[in-house]
């Protein structure tokens, strides 16, 4: 089961990010920018599909609308592959220090 907390001034996601449950996940994120939360910590998801590259591109759109910045950090590497596979490296910004491996595109 995934599970979106606020832990430490961040916004912690556990488990996958899947088409099963993204609704739910992408609404619980959002309450917590409510919250004036801005760091997405993705360290502990353990599978993603498309379905996250939407989720996280919503939470950018609601932080946006609340005048927040969200960063993501700890991004797993299927989903930083995925992020350069759809084109969205200049929405969603993979922090400096990650390299995506041009063989898992």
């Amino acid at each position: 089961m995934t599970s979106v907390y606020a832990e430490n001034e961040k916004i912690m996601v556990q488990g996958a990010i899947t088409i099963d449950d993204v609704v739910t996940i992408t609404q619980r994120g959002i309450t917590l920018l409510d919250q004036h939360q801005s760091i997405v910590d993705l360290a502990q998801v353990t599978e993603v599909d498309s379905s996250a590259i939407s989720m996280l591109l919503e939470w950018l759109r609601a932080a946006r609308k609340k005048g927040l910045h969200v960063q993501f950090i700890n991004l797993p590497a299927n989903l930083e592959s995925l992020i350069q596979l759809y084109g969205v490296v200049e929405l969603i910004a993979i922090p400096k220090n990650h390299t995506i491996d041009q063989t898992a595109v």
